[in-house]
């Protein structure tokens, strides 16, 4: 049939017709509209990765350690996939990770590392409870730094569509620190998340935190504690954390007080907080009229509420969480004996 005699309408038709019958002619794997239906293949995806690894820098010989048989692993996945939705209360969450048992083991170590932690607080100013207090959050000081193999988890993630430019980022950087030849493949270990080590850094968080504090030449977040301690005091001192103050404490609030002021955006000096009626918990007047300092209320505004300095905002850098940062600050002072 000679198409050229086809009233105008149908050919269009065809035309159409022949479009949507055949999606490979998009070459791209995108849609009409632009959007991705179709992922690259594993071996294909990761010639690409490859590819943009050399270009920033990653030598051929790392590629060819870290890269071996790597393959998406549906363990990760499920775990990405199924995080627990459930939510503590701030005192569940404090009795869940500074029980009796840390706080006793961290005022063992701080005392047997004394020297170490002294010398790291001379360099960066970070009081040793704090490092102590943190290095018992993020891995119960060292013993449980995740035994997952960070390439392979963050291969996963970075392949899985979810969350896929953070993590390929995060993988490139981990291809970078072993090049650096801070660690081996085969015994880069952390979460299944990809962060390392005792200090559960990321590789984009080592690349511009951690140190090398023995001198050996290598960075060791993994095995080396001064290595690891002193990476955490680095980061906190680049985040602004001030060795002459606290990180806050436990207040009690007049009960018409504001709940839009119960956020670390609002900083105030302390003497304008007790002019709002904040007073602490046994009921007396607060100190250090002149020190800026917001107020927050844990469990969305209706738990426990903490008047807080420059460094609990250091310690929220470090995550996200006014838990964390809260459950951080009353473990040093349980650690150093303040409480």
């Amino acid at each position: 049939m000679n198409v050229k005699h086809l009233p105008k309408l149908f050919f269009l038709f065809l035309i159409l017709m022949s479009i949507s019958i055949s999606p490979a002619i998009a070459s791209n794997g995108s849609d009409l509209n632009g959007d991705a239906h179709q992922s690259p293949t594993f071996a294909g995806w990761l010639v690409a990765l490859k590819t943009e690894a050399r270009v920033k820098g990653v030598s051929e010989a790392t590629l060819k350690a870290a890269l071996k048989n790597v393959k998406p692993i549906e363990k990760i996945i499920k775990f990405d996939r199924n995080q627990p939705e459930f939510k503590l209360t701030f005192a569940q969450y404090l009795k869940r990770v500074a029980p009796p048992f840390r706080v006793n083991r961290g005022k063992r170590l701080l005392k047997k590392h004394k020297k170490l932690l002294d010398a790291i607080q001379a360099k960066y100013g970070v009081q040793p409870r704090f490092l102590v207090a943190l290095w018992g959050m993020e891995s119960d000081f060292g013993r449980l730094t995740g035994g997952f193999n960070v390439i392979n988890a963050l291969v996963t993630l970075a392949y899985d569509e979810r969350r896929s430019l953070y993590f390929r980022a995060e993988l490139i950087n981990s291809l970078k620190i072993i090049d650096a030849g801070h660690i081996t493949a085969e015994n880069m270990k952390g979460s299944w998340a990809g962060a390392m080590g005792q200090t559960q850094f990321m590789p984009s968080t080592f690349l511009k935190h951690a140190i090398d504090f023995n001198g050996d030449g290598k960075v060791n977040v993994w095995t080396d504690s001064g290595d690891a301690l002193a990476s955490g005091a680095n980061y906190l001192a680049k985040t602004g954390w001030k060795k002459s103050e606290t990180w806050g404490r436990e207040v009690k609030l007049p009960a018409d007080f504001p709940k839009y002021m119960l956020e670390l955006e609002i900083v105030k000096p302390v003497s304008f907080w007790q002019s709002m009626g904040v007073r602490s918990v046994g009921g007396k007047d607060l100190a250090g009229s002149e020190i800026q300092a917001s107020v927050v209320q844990l469990d969305d505004k209706t738990g426990p509420a903490y008047i807080v300095y420059g460094n609990y905002k250091a310690i929220m850098d470090w995550n996200k969480s006014k838990n964390f940062a809260t459950a951080v600050g009353i473990l040093s002072d349980r650690i150093g004996g303040l409480d």
